[in-house]
């Protein structure tokens, strides 16, 4: 966490010889806490200071970066609404080494057709975790391999034997996997082998009092890349686990605890799994590895997902600019809405279903709902006149009729005043436009 002036000033030499370029060290130390500064210019702070200082700056919970671009941790509060959720938790499908070639390829096929689209938002599945359930370092090794030629998302390979997982690891280095878990058995083999691939391991214990001790324990052999696991697996336990670790970890900035958290799913009914996922998803996992991959249980984990990690003082919004659906002509219609993302997507889904080529033009109201904007002045008759003509609508249709929602009647009058354009009231919910659409034509 931050550190102020007055607390990086203890740690400096107080020489106040000017070589660092300001001319005292508490004028050094307040330049170092704005961030206008690198404790690196002092020449003679000691190891020691620089130590504490590195590790009392550093985030409350540690940055994990593995596979093609997953990044677990780095979070700095409890609540989103205190500032916001910087990563997405990332989500890994469970893939056992016990599966036959057949299934394999199977699996990996659903996995890959994880794919969504909704509110102009990309959904894709961010890993995958190979298991070494045979206990076959061979085997393990292969489906590895399999599972890595065949996508290029992240990798986590998951086994108690170090041999397995230095065998399967070896050719898939540079895809800088996850891999674990390192236990009270093997940690010295499983850590060891982390640091010299230059990759994160999870630190695995039944229980926090036993985990704080295994991260301590990891930690002396020189490595700090971990992602801890604390062995739980059902869900009211891994709840309690998973609060108790963030709590500590930001309020009271106890290192062992200071790393991001993998959970796993428990449940065998695909829904119930989901459900499950959903807690860890909530409260806070930073990575969840679960078994199903059908598409239908997947999306709604992702939706949570998208919704959670949005900056909730940063709405989700699309383009203000002229959009088309359909093979739109000249005798298309014009829907007036505002750019909230999921205002705009229920709007154009409404359009599409209609089967009538239309033109949608959202008002820039900075990602508001229409009662919203027009309550807070930002969906006023002025500003969507100057939209309409900034898109250069009456260009592309030769009919001068114009569509607002029904929720905002009251700017037809005035509407019509300054664009010139028949005004249209439509329906109040977009599920109306259907059979609004009708009376078009």
């Amino acid at each position: 966490m931050a550190l102020t002036g007055l607390e990086i000033y203890k740690q400096l030499p107080k020489k106040n010889c000017g070589e660092c370029g300001v001319p005292t060290c508490l004028a050094f130390a307040m330049a170092l806490a704005s961030g206008k500064a690198a404790l690196d210019a002092c020449p003679y702070v000691t190891e020691a200071a620089r130590e504490a200082l590195d590790s009392a700056s550093a985030p409350p919970i540690k940055a994990i970066k593995f596979g093609k671009d997953s990044v677990l941790g780095d979070e700095t509060v409890l609540f989103r609404h205190d500032k916001t959720f910087y990563h997405p938790t990332t989500l890994l499908i469970y893939v056992s080494d016990t599966l036959s070639d057949e299934e394999l390829s199977a699996k990996l096929q659903e996995i890959k057709g994880l794919e969504f689209e909704r509110v102009g938002l990309q959904y894709t599945i961010d890993g995958v975790a190979i298991v070494n359930d045979s206990n076959d370092a061979a085997r393990f090794a292969k489906v590895a391999a399999t599972v890595a030629e065949s996508t290029d998302i992240s990798l986590l390979l998951l086994s108690d034997n170090p041999e397995a997982v230095k065998a399967a690891l070896a050719p898939l280095v540079a895809r800088k996997p996850l891999i674990g878990s390192a236990t009270a058995d093997n940690y010295e083999a499983m850590v060891n082998l982390a640091k010299e691939n230059s990759v994160p391991v999870i630190i695995k214990a039944d229980g926090l009092d036993a985990l704080n001790d295994l991260v301590e324990k990891a930690v002396a052999l020189g490595y700090k890349e971990f992602v801890l696991d604390p062995g739980s697996r059902k869900t009211v336990e891994t709840l309690a686990n998973l609060t108790h670790l963030r709590r500590l970890a930001i309020k009271k900035k106890f290192r062992p605890f200071g790393y991001p958290v993998i959970a796993f799913t428990s449940n065998t009914e695909p829904l119930e799994e989901i459900m499950e996922a959903t807690v860890y998803v909530a409260k806070y996992a930073s990575a969840v590895v679960l078994k199903t991959s059908v598409k239908a249980h997947v999306l709604p984990l992702m939706t949570l997902r998208q919704n959670i990690y949005t900056d909730p003082q940063k709405p989700i919004q699309v383009e203000p600019t002229l959009h088309s659906v359909g093979n739109v002509n000249e005798n298309s219609p014009l829907y007036i809405t505002t750019n909230f993302s999921l205002t705009y997507y229920s709007v154009e889904g409404e359009v599409e279903t209609s089967k009538i080529p239309s033109y949608i033009l959202p008002i820039d109201t900075d990602g508001t709902s229409v009662l919203t904007a027009y309550a807070a002045g930002k969906f006023e008759p002025e500003k969507i006149a100057e939209a309409m003509v900034a898109c250069g609508i009456a260009d592309k249709v030769k009919h001068r009729n114009v569509i607002i929602p029904g929720y905002v009647a009251v700017v037809s009058g005035k509407l019509a005043e300054v664009s010139g354009w028949k005004v249209v009231v439509g329906p109040r919910e977009s599920s109306g436009i259907v059979s609004f659409s009708k009376s078009l034509s």
